[in-house]
C-alpha cells in the first residue's frame, strides 16, 4: 500500500460539533468497509474549511472511489515520498 495525503476543501469544518464529526467519521469508514480493504484511514487534521487526510491505500483510484462513496471531495490528492521527524536527525 501506498501513503498518500488527501486534502478535502470542506466549508465550515472547523465549526463542527462533535456529533457532525462522529457521523462523518461513520459515513468515511462505511465507504471504506464497501471498497473492501484498497484503503485505509490514519488521521486527519482539521483545519479552517478543510481537512488533510493521512490514507493508505492501494492506488489513487482507491481513494478517489471512497471520495465518492463517502461525499468527502478529494480536491488534491498527494502520494508521500518520504516521513521525516525529530528522530530522523539521530538515524
Amino acid at each position: 500500500m501506498k501513503h498518500y495525503i488527501i486534502e478535502r476543501q470542506i466549508s465550515g469544518i472547523h465549526t463542527f460539533d462533535q456529533d457532525k464529526m462522529r457521523k462523518g467519521a461513520a459515513s468515511s469508514n462505511a465507504a471504506l468497509d464497501e471498497i473492501g480493504g484498497r484503503a485505509r484511514w490514519l488521521q486527519s487534521f482539521v483545519l479552517e474549511d478543510r481537512t488533510l487526510c493521512s490514507y493508505l491505500a492501494e492506488d489513487e483510484a482507491a481513494i478517489h472511489e471512497h471520495a465518492r462513496l463517502s461525499g468527502f471531495p478529494a480536491s488534491r490528492i498527494f502520494e508521500v515520498a518520504a516521513v521525516i521527524g525529530p528522530e530522523t536527525a539521530s538515524g
